[in-house]
């Protein structure tokens, strides 16, 4: 059985023009959804921000009866009712001034296990499936939970690699939950709950995949991890909506980079490009980053065969740094006895591989 303050809330939500920040502000300043709901129109007028076209639905019991059908609707389908303002949302998903003000929930997640949100197109090539399915088997021993949106696609491909890996993963949906979308992804949204992981979204059943939900449902994706990988994505596609979400969050940010010509990597160019993401370089390097301990396993990008692939000048220049000592260009154009002019460009390079790192005053270390 639900609550009645979960009966108001849905009621209260469904109003028009009561979105989730208005619904936060009204509830912090009256106390509560069912407060709200019984406060009168002329007392709601008066908290800031709230005007007569705010008010003038609250109280329908058209809302009212829509709610007590939708707690019916959750009941039948064990379907968990997640508010905002009871301190129930996920705690990283909480911290953002725009989450739901109600979030539904099908399937139960470890909350000990840390966020991982890693979005992209829907039309994957094989090099972006590489990639997924390159990082996740280095993941599997990490106490992690992927979270994606169940599109085709990236997303599908990190759900299925996720569970072949037993790593528990969340799929954020754009529509209630009395349909699935994409339909092609019923069995696998089953095998998502089945596996420990769980599916959300901050819609109602009366609500169907439109394509604004979609960018709705992008910032519940930034929001419930502190990290956003974007794998593949074009100009303007749906995952650059995700990773600016993640960036406005002051969350980090990681881009595959590609092809200039590779139509679904110019986007990912695009963020690093304006300094919206990280390049991922390596897969180890990323693995680095993140904070993980990496699996001795083979990966996409091993920073021992781009080593072997080097131009002797190119090696010679690595090989006179250091992991903790840092040195200045001038120091090693006099070591190796060579102009500042000709090394320089391959210390980019090298850079550029992650196989080093600049500091302050164009000094280097090895990564």
């Amino acid at each position: 059985m639900f609550s009645d303050e979960v009966l108001y809330s849905i009621a209260l939500r469904r109003c028009t023009a009561v979105g989730d920040i208005v619904f936060r502000k009204m509830v912090g300043a009256v106390g509560s959804a069912k407060e709200v709901w019984e406060f009168s129109k002329q007392g709601l007028k008066h908290i800031d921000g709230i005007g007569k076209k705010i008010c003038q639905e609250i109280g329908n019991q058209e809302h009212l009866k829509f709610a007590e059908n939708e707690l019916k609707f959750c009941e039948k389908h064990q379907i968990k009712i997640n508010l905002r303002h009871c301190g129930q949302l996920p705690q990283l998903l909480n911290e953002c001034d725009d989450a739901p003000a109600i979030l539904y929930q099908k399937g139960d997640i470890n909350p000990n296990l840390h966020p991982l949100s890693i979005v992209g197109t829907r039309n994957i090539t094989a090099y972006g499936k590489a990639f997924v399915n390159d990082l996740l088997p280095q993941l599997k021993t990490q106490k992690i939970v992927t979270v994606s949106g169940l599109a085709l696609g990236v997303d599908t491909a990190v759900h299925e690699a996720s569970l072949q890996n037993n790593i528990p993963t969340i799929a954020v949906l754009a529509h209630g939950f009395h349909t699935l979308y994409p339909s092609k992804n019923k069995k696998l949204s089953e095998k998502i709950i089945e596996n420990g992981g769980a599916l959300y979204t901050e819609f109602n059943s009366s609500k169907k995949p439109d394509r604004e939900h979609f960018i709705q449902r992008n910032r519940i994706i930034a929001g419930l991890s502190p990290v956003t990988i974007v794998v593949e994505t074009g100009f303007g596609g749906g995952s650059i909506s995700t990773a600016t979400f993640a960036h406005q969050y002051n969350r980090e940010v990681y881009a595959l980079p590609g092809k200039i010509t590779d139509q679904y990597s110019q986007g990912c160019n695009q963020l690093i490009l304006q300094n919206k993401a990280a390049t991922i370089s390596t897969i180890s390097s990323l693995i680095d980053q993140l904070g993980y301990q990496k699996e001795k396993i083979g990966e996409l990008f091993p920073t021992s065969e781009i080593k072997i692939q080097l131009p002797d000048n190119q090696l010679t220049i690595l090989h006179s740094l250091h992991k903790t000592e840092a040195r200045s260009l001038d120091e090693i154009a006099q070591q190796l006895q060579q102009p500042t002019y000709k090394i320089l460009p391959e210390l980019l390079q090298l850079e550029i591989l992650g196989l080093i790192r600049t500091l302050s005053g164009r000094q280097y270390v090895v990564v």
